[in-house]
């Protein structure tokens, strides 16, 4: 008589958990922001203000050299939050397809770690906008937490479509040393899609997301 009233009570532990970490990444990007590009356009005005004085001096050599300085931190900010905007919401999925999108993720995620990620996730297209969306962030999240507990060396990304649902599979052969709390977030958004995840971690972490038929676009 109890097991609808613990039920209950799971969901909403994870619920918890996912508003949890939804708070940590929000903290995450605000730390980023503030630290990163708000300090180097800080800086930049600040060199701005001293070419400007050296011009006054009619020292052009030094007012040169601060301004080229200034313009590559320039660069580096506009780099950083390019990259920013492209992991909260990549233009290329927006504009391009899931595939492309995933495509660009994997091969950022590759090189800078030097791992080689298969990806077949064509089937994929079928899925709505916001159900691509959410897909696209689990995936992203799954990579992400397989580079921090130890860079594997191979990673697999596949989605199938079969009668009654889709199957998005990730694998990968880095450490299995990953929290509960990590698994537990990816089913919550699972969950939000209609979907579950399951996981298999007997070699290397296997994690399965099954989605409903009715995820496909109508």
């Amino acid at each position: 008589m109890s097991a609808p009233t613990d039920e209950g009570e799971d969901r909403a532990r994870l619920s918890e958990r996912l508003i949890t970490a939804e708070q940590d990444e929000r903290r995450r990007l605000a730390l980023f922001l503030h630290d990163g590009p708000v300090q180097s356009l800080a800086g930049i005005a600040l060199m701005l203000d001293a070419v400007l004085h050296a011009i006054d001096e009619e020292n052009l050599d030094a007012a040169k050299s601060v301004l080229t300085e200034a313009l590559e931190r320039h660069r580096a900010a506009i780099r950083a939050l390019r990259d920013l905007s492209f992991n909260l919401e990549p233009v290329v999925l927006r504009d391009q397809g899931f595939t492309p999108a995933v495509e660009a993720l994997a091969e950022e995620l590759g090189l800078r770690h030097e791992i080689k990620i298969d990806l077949f996730v064509a089937p994929a297209e079928e899925l709505g906008e916001k159900v691509q969306a959410a897909l696209y962030q689990i995936i992203r999240e799954a990579l992400n937490g397989a580079v921090r507990r130890g860079p594997p060396t191979y990673i697999c990304v596949s989605v199938e479509r079969a009668s009654d649902r889709f199957v998005a599979t990730i694998v990968d052969d880095g450490s299995r040393e990953r929290r509960r709390e990590f698994f537990d977030v990816l089913a919550e958004r699972a969950r939000t899609l209609d979907g579950r995840v399951s996981v298999d971690q007997t070699k290397g972490t296997k994690i399965v997301l099954e989605l409903p038929a009715s995820a496909a676009r109508e």
